[in-house]
């Protein structure tokens, strides 16, 4: 049974409505139809051009798409362009798995091009999920002997790997040859026995030879995703690895200005790491304290070497910032213990002289850094700092940071200050406490302000941008304004720009000192405004480069805390495309900016809640009242998120959740859930990929993230039909997000939109309940059926309406509790949807097990119950009702007797002969209980012409 889909707007003021199907405009659903025209009249051209415009109108993720893809192979398979079906196929299959007509597709083209194998492997799909496809048996069959043949020819894993090394390690070889060999091997590493197999023939060392001559960027990436797959869930190949190859192999591949070839080099090491410490893909993966032990020796070594690589003058910036992340990664976890070792080889004074690095100072010995590394290395520092878990550690962390600056502040050159405030610009935006500890200290905020006084533009810069930092807490806000507003405003009239706008910037953040209280103003009236305009124009200004760009988004993240600014930046439409198109560039350095302007836009921040008896108390006491701005009223922040959506927002955080910060993560999720409020954006949010990136993100992350994002998915998964939102695999990874929802310490209006999901999977398949019951969600759904809340109540009892699917809930109501007594009492709940929803859940229930329809006469008014059921005027309670007393009567002879020995015969007879139109089901199950008790001999049908009446027995 599917529940009506509801949209909750405000708790107390829930209407229902029934599933919203994904948004999709009309244009590519014609072009579809005329291309299925054209490809049924044999115009193959026309209809590969009909596909293909659908496929470009439509957005991504949409199962629409899936079958534009589909038709389009089907036209490439009849132009006998395999390549191209096989493709399309794949595109098909990555939006709807296991598509039956997707694999069948993707098999022809693969047997066209000779990729027997795998033709094989898709036919064997299609039959498990559609085993009664007629169309597969001849096809599997085929298939089935060729492989065989294959099998028996090649029966020797040795043979295989020996002819793989043949062709692949053999530089006169065809380079196409050498390409498929490297990828057989990496299809074979992937497998216990092959990967083994390949390690007992010596293919560390062929690889590790390899990669010092390979000039083909393909066969090169493959050798390294060769050793990672050797190293996968195998602690003796991972170390063989390890002596083999040597820590320092890994550090030099991955030291390379390809990205892919860094990705792929750092994937490598992790899994490495991953292996000896016993962790794996999963999210909530923690490492294995007694393998890190075990492993001790090579993880040391690994961070050690990873640390002292930090400062190498000798690698390219991206993969200095690959091997941060690296440490970033997993410095959190206490079994591994890095943080404090960290901390003992003098790691985090090379981090801090990272962070100092400029690319102004342009040195033989200079560290070659990109956009993001000071942002990592900021991120870096600061997940250190969340790992000192008490006092001690923390003194530890403060003293090896003291003791870089004090060796930089030594020597009398300017260059050695300037690096120590952009190193402490660092440390403000990462360990915040630390920053502010450092520039506390006497002289540190006058030697900060007498650079940014000066006329060297490098100095003036970094200054400005530490001035930008410190400005966080008020008590520093309060000194910086007294002292340094004069000094922002002389280099706002700066001539040059990188100067100007940072400047800009810093009179932004000062200037938004209030917040979101309309009554605080700390500059003139019209101040922020102004400020806000000469950030817009920054922004849209095509001659400016991304530097400047990313620092006007700063400053507007500050500005759009003030309802005025946010109200003209939303109707600058140049403005936020400008902005959108930034947080897709990939620099880490202007997502925290760009996602925080999302944020007060969306008004999805952090606010505190106000307790009417709280504010008259303040006003006795002449305490200051935080004011909320008339422009920060719903509808306003309504329109808002439309016109974000419509500009783009969700592509933009697509792309931003890549992030490595789990604070940017969180503030990510806010503007999520903010979008998914508004129900007419949540299909577009599923188009453009925005489920997708809020899965992983709603298992992983922040408490206040995790809940965003799970939030965030409920409200798409109360519209959208969860086959379409959460398309394969994802509908059952989802369960888990909205079942945490399901807490005390959620607030009801999570819960609320939680049950409401949860009701519409649980109507999907029976996997997902199954899914559902291991999550433990059925004792949770079951405990807001407890709730006093009406809505609460209701949800809970519609979503366990379609549990009662579940034989193993079934199970679960048969055992010797009271959940089948509590259900019966429900049907008589005053909520007529609560009762609706007890009622259809007990139809299902009482029809399945004859254990809970004997459980029904437990209640001590289980007759008052049927007899309210059976004269109820809604038609659907009433049709509910007479079905559980069918299921009861039908039940066994015993029930059917304390049923028949009451006046329920009476009111059986009277609905038998009904005559009311719409009610002919009630009338014919009338008959059938009548006719059931007679069966079990309960009573007796009258013979024709007895008088029954209380005449005929006087």
């Amino acid at each position: 049974m599917t529940k009506e889909s509801v949209e909750p707007e405000d708790l107390l003021k829930l209407k229902e409505e029934g599933n919203v199907a994904s948004v999709h405009s009309e244009d590519p659903l014609k072009l579809k139809e005329e291309g299925n025209v054209a490809f049924k009249e044999g115009n193959l051209n026309q209809a590969l051009k009909c596909y293909s415009k659908a496929i470009k109108l439509t957005r991504e993720d949409s199962t629409e798409k899936a079958i534009y893809f589909k038709n389009r192979a089907a036209v490439y398979l009849k132009l006998n362009d395999y390549e191209k079906a096989f493709n399309d196929c794949n595109s098909s299959l990555d939006i709807v798995p296991n598509d039956p007509k997707a694999l069948f597709r993707r098999c022809q083209a693969l047997e066209n091009l000779n990729r027997v194998e795998e033709a094989y492997r898709d036919a064997r799909q299609i039959h498990s999920v559609d085993p009664g496809n007629k169309a597969i048996q001849p096809v599997l069959s085929r298939l089935h002997e060729i492989v065989q043949e294959k099998l028996r020819i090649n029966a020797q894993t040795s043979n295989k790997v020996a002819s793989m090394f043949q062709i692949a390690f053999d530089l006169q070889e065809p380079k196409d040859k050498r390409e498929t060999a490297m990828n057989n091997m990496l299809v074979l590493a992937r497998e216990p026995a092959g990967a083994s197999a390949l390690v007992e023939a010596g293919v560390i060392q062929k690889i590790g030879n390899l990669l010092k001559l390979e000039k083909n960027n393909e066969i090169f990436l493959s050798g390294v995703r060769i050793v990672g797959e050797l190293c996968k869930n195998s602690v003796q190949r991972t170390k063989s690895v390890l002596v083999e190859l040597g820590v320092p192999w890994f550090l030099e591949i991955l030291n390379c200005s390809k990205e892919e070839q860094v990705n792929a080099s750092q994937y490598c090491l992790q899994v490495i790491l991953n292996t000896l410490s016993g962790l794996d893909s999963k999210p909530e993966s923690r490492p294995d304290e007694k393998l890190c032990e075990e492993n001790k020796k090579e993880i040391d070594t690994l961070l050690t070497c990873l640390v002292y690589s930090t400062t190498s003058r000798t690698i390219t910036g991206l993969a200095r910032d690959a091997i941060i992340q690296l440490i970033m990664r997993n410095v959190h976890y206490k079994a591994i213990n890095w943080a404090e070792t960290l901390v003992e080889i003098k790691g985090l004074q090379r981090l801090m002289e990272v962070a100092s690095e400029l690319q102004e100072y342009k040195y033989e010995s200079a560290m070659e850094i990109t956009e993001s590394t000071r942002t990592i290395t900021a991120v870096c520092l600061a997940r250190i700092y969340e790992n000192m878990y008490y006092d001690k550690a923390r003194e530890r962390y403060l003293e090896a940071v003291d003791d870089y600056i004090k060796g930089k502040l030594i020597t009398p050159e300017i260059e050695s200050k300037v690096r120590v405030v952009v190193s402490l610009t660092c440390l403000l935006l990462g360990p915040l406490d630390v920053g502010n500890t450092i520039v506390a200290r006497d002289g540190m905020l006058e030697m900060i302000l007498v650079m940014a006084n000066t006329d060297d533009k490098l100095q003036q810069q970094v200054a400005c941008e530490c001035i930008i930092a410190a400005a966080s807490k008020k008590d520093k806000v309060k000194s910086i304004i007294s002292q340094g507003v004069d000094i922002l405003k002389k280099l706002y009239q700066s001539k040059d720009d990188g100067i100007r706008v940072r400047a800009l910037v810093g009179l932004c953040k000062l200037g938004s000192m209030g917040g979101t209280d309309a009554s605080i103003r700390p500059f003139a009236d019209g101040s922020t405004t102004k400020l806000a305009e000469a950030c817009r124009r920054f922004l849209i200004n095509p001659a400016k480069d991304p530097d400047m760009r990313r620092w006007a988004v700063e400053g507007l993240s500050y500005l759009t805390l003030d309802a005025d600014v946010k109200e003209k930046l939303i109707e600058d439409k140049k403005a936020i495309h400008a902005m959108l198109e930034l947080a897709k560039s990939g620099n880490q350095a202007s997502v925290y900016p760009v996602v925080t302007t999302l944020v007060n836009l969306c008004n999805a921040y952090e606010k505190q809640e106000v307790i009417p008896e709280m504010i008259e108390l303040a006003k006795f006491a002449k305490h200051h009242i935080p004011e909320d701005h008339e422009l920060d009223d719903p509808d306003f922040i309504t329109k808002r998120c439309i016109v974000l959506a419509k500009e783009g927002v969700t592509s933009a955080l697509v792309v931003l959740s890549k992030t490595e910060s789990e604070n940017c993560k969180e503030l990510i999720c806010r503007v999520f859930n903010a979008i998914c409020a508004v129900q007419e954006l949540r299909g577009v949010v599923v188009q453009q990929g925005g489920a997708k990136v809020l899965l992983p993100m709603a298992l992983e992350g922040t408490e206040k993230g995790k809940k965003y994002a799970a939030q965030a998915l409920s409200r798409i998964g109360i519209t959208i039909n969860p086959e379409v939102a959460f398309p394969g695999q994802r509908c059952v990874e989802v369960i888990r997000p909205l079942v945490m929802l399901l807490h005390p310490d959620c607030a009801a209006l999570e819960s609320f939109e939680s049950l409401m999901a949860l009701c519409n999977l649980a109507g999907v398949s029976e996997t997902i309940r199954n899914r559902i019951v291991k999550e433990g969600g059925v004792t949770r759904i079951e405990s807001y059926m407890f709730e006093e809340h009406l809505m609460l109540r209701r949800a809970a009892t519609q979503c366990m309406t379609n549990m009662i699917l579940s034989p193993d809930v079934i199970k679960m109501y048969e055992g010797k509790n009271d959940k089948t007594k509590f259900l019966f009492l429900l049907c008589g709940e005053e909520d007529e949807d609560t009762a609706q929803a007890a009622a259809g859940a007990l139809a299902m229930l009482t029809s399945m097990s004859k254990k809970c329809c004997k459980k029904l006469f437990d209640v001590s008014s289980w007759l008052e119950i049927f007899q309210e059921l059976l004269a109820n005027p809604n038609f659907e309670m009433q049709h509910r009702g007479i079905v559980i007393l069918l299921n009861v009567i039908q039940s066994g002879k015993e029930c059917a007797e304390k049923i028949m020995s009451t006046n329920m015969m009476e009111l059986l007879m009277a609905l038998s002969l009904l005559n009311e139109e719409g009610k002919e089901k009630i009338k014919t199950y009338a008959e059938e209980c009548l006719k059931a008790a007679e069966n079990w001999k309960v009573i007796k049908k009258p013979e024709e012409g007895e008088d029954l009446s209380d005449e005929a027995d006087e």
